[in-house]
């Protein structure tokens, strides 16, 4: 899997550590992130859908790709 390094402001990144480790709904960052940009494309493709722009390929199921589920 790829590696990519991005830049997130204090206070975003401490919203995020409140949903990761211990009570958390995430493992570590790495998961909370990847489920964040799951969801968001989901969302975004089904804006696209509803307005006529999905590409067929990008319809399908994302995570058939990477193995992975979103944990929703």
């Amino acid at each position: 899997m790829p590696k990519i390094s991005v830049e997130v402001p204090e206070e975003l990144l401490a919203d995020l550590d409140r949903h990761v480790g211990g009570d958390g709904k995430f493992v570590n960052r790495s998961e909370a992130v990847r489920a964040s940009i799951r969801k968001t494309l989901d969302m975004l493709d089904d804006i696209d859908a509803r307005h006529g722009r999905l590409d067929a390929e990008r319809g399908t199921d994302r995570d058939s790709d990477t193995g992975g589920t979103d944990g929703n």
